[in-house]
């Protein structure tokens, strides 16, 4: 073998390597922590318009239509800008939380998470996701105090999706 056959072997080999570290885990056993409550109340989640309030936050899912980008009156600009320029956003508002804690927002389909509280963006403290896993797609968590909040999904190609906050 040639000494260039083998540098373009160990090139692609390493590139193939990099590539599969980089890929997201898959199944719901994947997941940092058990979705298995967050998946549940997903798949109940009641329809809600964009920008509606969820009054009893920690009890239900809510299913929210999503419009374009360019459309929607995001109460913040989103943190992240939209790889794609053909992409979709909502948000919902939800009622004051019993305490201050640390929370999970989960979401059924692949999104940006913003949430906004006391008019500033609350930074996610951790996050994990998996790939094909019926019904979640990714669960991030937030430490939020004892006030109303706002939920801002972007940088999506569905229509539609279902948000669940629940205690960590």
């Amino acid at each position: 073998m040639s000494r260039n056959f083998v540098v373009f072997s160990m090139l692609v080999l390493l590139a193939t390597v990099g590539t599969a570290f980089a890929q997201e885990p898959v199944g719901c056993d994947k997941f940092k922590w058990s979705v298995d409550k967050e998946r549940a109340l997903l798949a109940a989640a009641a329809p809600i318009a964009s920008g509606g309030e969820m009054a009893r936050p920690l009890s239900a899912g809510a299913k929210l239509p999503l419009v374009p980008l360019a459309d929607v009156k995001l109460p913040m600009p989103p943190g992240r800008q939209p790889k794609m320029q053909d992409s979709y956003a909502g948000f919902v508002r939800y009622a004051a939380l019993p305490r201050a804690a640390t929370y999970r927002v989960a979401l059924s389909e692949p999104a940006w998470i913003d949430v906004v509280q006391d008019g500033k963006e609350v930074k996610s403290v951790d996050h994990t996701g998996a790939l094909a896993c019926e019904g979640i797609r990714k669960s991030v968590k937030f430490d939020l105090s004892a006030s109303p909040f706002i939920i801002q999904v972007s940088g999506t190609t569905a229509r539609e999706i279902s948000i669940v906050v629940t205690p960590d």
